[in-house]
């Protein structure tokens, strides 16, 4: 390996540590999801299919493209789905 290739990779993982560092300090709020029924598989296909539009109002009020606490799985399933669906998937281009 010559001494640009070996500082190069140095360097990466050097990189890979601090953001490894930064990303372990991080905290979730606390989830109060028994407080309230959270939303569930169709919730998740409804937030992702309104996915943009989201994404579009938060830069302008104070709106959450993904809802939290929410189900778990099921949520998280459907929120893939929704905007698998209202984004194209990953065969829209296909021919």
């Amino acid at each position: 390996m010559s001494d640009s290739t070996s500082r190069r990779v140095i360097r990466f993982f050097l990189l890979f540590a601090a953001a490894a560092l930064i990303a372990g300090c991080a905290k979730q709020p606390e989830a109060r999801a028994y407080m309230y029924d959270p939303p569930g598989f169709f919730m998740g296909i409804f937030h992702g299919f309104a996915i943009l539009f989201s994404m579009i109002g938060s830069f302008f009020m104070d709106i959450r493209i993904y809802s939290f606490p929410n189900s778990g799985l099921g949520y998280d399933i459907g929120f893939f789905l929704g905007a698998a669906m209202f984004l194209g998937g990953g065969g829209a281009s296909a021919k």
